[in-house]
């Protein structure tokens, strides 16, 4: 079963009330991250806290669904423009094509949202993705809405499953590259592990989530 709505668009509509204050480098642990307000697209992914060694992650487990925990903060990407992450997968999806409505799934996914307040279409996201199919690099538009763009991270299998990687982005500098503007500051991340496209189960993690000015 597809989704039935671009999930930036609906994203915008939660985001537009939002009154949360500037963030600054705060770690946001994964404690804060599944107490997150959530958004179901498809049946609900499962999030969960997870141990590994001697960190604690977020568990990402999907069955047919797709839901998304997101946050309503704005980030002032004047002073804090620098995101970093962790993520990891067990597995990626095979025979897909993540350009296309039928193929746009993904084991672990980080977006970053500017709301068009009263103008939803105006919305404008960024969506940090493990892909299973593009290579490391490759960036297209999403499959329901050119309002959010895509780009590919890490690609395929990892070599060890369920192993932590590091992730940083100058997001500024992505909203420049990927959608000609220079927004300021951001209304709202999320995280979203979903594949109900492809109906092929999956699994990731996600640490901790900071933001940082530029040489921090």
């Amino acid at each position: 079963m597809s989704r039935t709505a671009p999930g930036v668009i609906a994203m915008a509509m939660l985001l537009a009330s939002s009154t949360a204050a500037l963030a600054d480098t705060t770690s946001i642990t994964p404690a804060d991250i599944l107490a997150w307000d959530s958004r179901d697209f498809a049946g609900p992914s499962q999030y969960r806290m997870d141990q590994s060694g001697n960190q604690t992650l977020v568990r990402a487990q999907c069955i047919n669904g797709a839901s998304a925990l997101y946050l309503e903060q704005v980030v002032d990407l004047q002073q804090t423009p620098i995101l970093k992450w962790s993520w990891a997968v067990e597995n990626t999806f095979e025979g897909i094509d993540e350009t296309s409505k039928g193929g746009d799934d993904y084991p672990v996914r980080l977006y970053v949202v500017k709301d068009g307040g009263l103008l939803p279409w105006r919305t404008k996201a960024l969506n940090y993705v493990w892909s299973s199919a593009q290579p490391v690099g490759a960036d297209w538009p999403n499959a329901y809405t050119a309002n959010a763009h895509m780009l590919a991270l890490r690609s395929g299998p990892p070599p060890t499953p369920g192993k932590l990687v590091e992730e940083q982005r100058n997001v500024r500098e992505d909203f420049k590259t990927y959608h000609g503007m220079d927004p300021g500051s951001i209304d709202g991340i999320a995280i979203m592990t979903d594949c109900d496209n492809s109906q092929q189960p999956v699994t990731g993690w996600y640490g901790s989530i900071s933001w940082h000015a530029e040489g921090d």
